[in-house]
């Protein structure tokens, strides 16, 4: 079990975020490339998760990932001994003090440096305390994270969208597991003023596209079309998400995203305001 000395905070943080969801565990696992067993680990703090775990669970909960990313930086550089100060290695299995030598208190058994993942000593169990501390003051300053090998090991995606090209229609694609890790890909990406970020984005699996956004006011109206599908799919961005990404509802792509066209019009704009990509 992870202490909270060894960065339980971010365990609560994506219990919170899971709680928000309202996702039972096996509905995450829907919707995520990991299972259930594997998140009851992760939430509960028996298992430290994977990077890809947090990404896949920020989608999930149309959070930006960015301050849970740091969170887990913070957590995985003191649980595999980064950031711990240098000091005197710990003696070999079997090696003894000097006769001469007072003995010293126990510190505690010290785990091989192999090990990435294990019980805190003190000294790690600090310097993660006083990381989260400083957490906020960190992530006003560093910017994102470069992508770099899981903390623990990968897990086999499990890949269980739950509905597929005609059946996807207007539903929304996080909900429908069709956005998950490895299967999906963006298209075309585009920004419109006001830091308004459209991505139109393609499930294989789901046989469906979409739009996801980021940056957007409230009010302000998302649409995407397709040359062959009457029906637009339409977004109107309401002020609870604002500064979360959203998506429209799904449309169907049997034969590929060919054609697709993503559109956004500011909030009170006039008809003639539209943008559209590509």
């Amino acid at each position: 079990m992870i202490t909270d000395t060894e960065c339980g905070q971010l365990a609560a943080e994506l219990r919170r975020l899971r709680e928000r969801t309202g996702l039972s565990l096996a509905a995450l696992a829907r919707r995520t490339p990991y299972s259930k067993s594997s998140w009851e680990r992760y939430l509960n703090g028996k298992q430290p998760p994977p990077r890809k775990a947090v990404e896949a669970l920020c989608a999930v909960a149309h959070e930006p990932p960015a301050r849970l990313l740091a969170l887990w930086e913070l957590a995985d550089s003191a649980w595999s001994g980064r950031s711990r100060p240098a000091g005197p290695a710990p003696a070999a299995p079997g090696d003894t003090a000097p006769a001469e030598a007072a003995p010293a208190p126990a510190a505690g058994p010290s785990a091989p440096p192999a090990r990435r993942w294990r019980p805190a000593d003190a000294a790690a169990g600090a310097v993660c305390a006083a990381a989260l501390a400083a957490g906020a003051a960190l992530l006003a300053l560093r910017g994102p994270e470069p992508e770099r090998a899981s903390a623990g090991p990968e897990e086999k995606p499990i890949r269980n969208p739950g509905c597929a090209a005609q059946s996807c229609v207007g539903q929304d694609p996080t909900r429908m597991g069709c956005g998950g890790a490895g299967m999906v890909d963006t298209v075309h990406a585009a920004d419109a003023a006001g830091g308004r970020h459209l991505e139109l984005r393609h499930g294989g699996m789901c046989q469906a596209v979409w739009v996801r956004a980021s940056g957007l006011a409230a009010g302000d109206r998302v649409e995407l079309s397709l040359p062959d599908f009457a029906q637009p799919q339409v977004l109107v961005m309401a002020e609870r998400d604002v500064g979360n990404y959203v998506s429209t509802p799904m449309a169907p792509a049997a034969e590929g995203p060919a054609g697709a066209r993503m559109c956004v019009l500011p909030a009170g704009a006039p008809e003639d305001a539209r943008v559209c990509f590509p």
